[in-house]
């Protein structure tokens, strides 16, 4: 799975460099997290990887601290998870997941990019089955406090289909159903995740000339720029000409 390792890194490159951002999209979780299963981490699995990923994105403590505090009140804003499918040009798939507190909003800034960059918004199914749903855990290496090789059965027990190692990262791989088990193991054998979530890992990739690919990654940037946008995921291959040429 070094290819999808490639384009996760690649795809998050604009997002993870903006700290608002970040914090914004973290707090969206804690938000979500709360409203499903309370305030308690202790007994909230989504809270506890919401606040694990805020910490692997150097969010303060006090402002995770304020997003529990101000999902659990009565006023707290409410949010719905939706999801975009289109194209870019050169038949590049795109897939957008959006957390907003006005559909119509976010309905109308995504179809407008979509038609600014010369491409279309599709339907519902349209290219979602380019994509595979996985879990996705990311682990600095010297986080995992015992032997390798029982670190693999472990998770390979849990439910792992894949894991790599790469720059002073672990990165395990899941289905979409195994999330659940992979998390509570992680969490059993105390072993602290700089990052967990569900992504789409494309299946098919379609590889373009450079100025091309970065026509393209300019698009993604723009969706990823939108407040409503959690995440983007497309179809381009990732080549090691194109992240020389950014």
């Amino acid at each position: 799975m070094g290819r999808a390792f490639e384009y996760r890194k690649a795809a998050k490159f604009a997002r993870w460099d903006r700290m608002a951002k970040q914090f914004s999209r973290i707090g969206k979780e804690i938000n979500m997290a709360v409203k499903e299963g309370g305030p308690d981490p202790e007994s909230n699995p989504a809270l506890r990887r919401a606040i694990q990923n805020a910490k692997g994105v150097n969010m303060p403590k006090d402002n995770v601290e304020r997003a529990i505090k101000k999902a659990s009140g009565a006023d707290a804003e409410v949010y719905d998870i939706i999801t975009f499918e289109g194209y870019a040009p050169h038949g590049i798939g795109i897939f957008v997941e959006c957390t907003t507190n006005n559909n119509n909003r976010t309905v109308a800034n995504v179809r407008a990019i979509f038609n600014k960059v010369g491409g279309n918004l599709g339907k519902t199914g349209e290219i979602a089955f380019l994509f595979d749903r996985k879990g996705v855990f990311t682990i600095e290496e010297d986080k995992i406090n015992m032997d390798w090789d029982d670190f693999e059965l472990e998770m390979i027990d849990a439910g792992a289909d894949d894991i790599e190692k790469e720059e002073g990262l672990v990165t395990v791989y899941s289905n979409f159903e195994d999330f659940g088990n992979i998390s509570h193991k992680l969490d059993d054998l105390k072993i602290d995740v700089q990052n967990a979530e569900l992504q789409r890992i494309p299946t098919v990739t379609k590889e373009l000339p450079i100025e091309q690919g970065k026509e393209i990654l300019d698009i993604i940037d723009r969706f990823e720029q939108d407040d409503d946008v959690q995440n983007v995921y497309h179809t381009l291959e990732i080549t090691q000409e194109l992240e020389d040429a950014l």
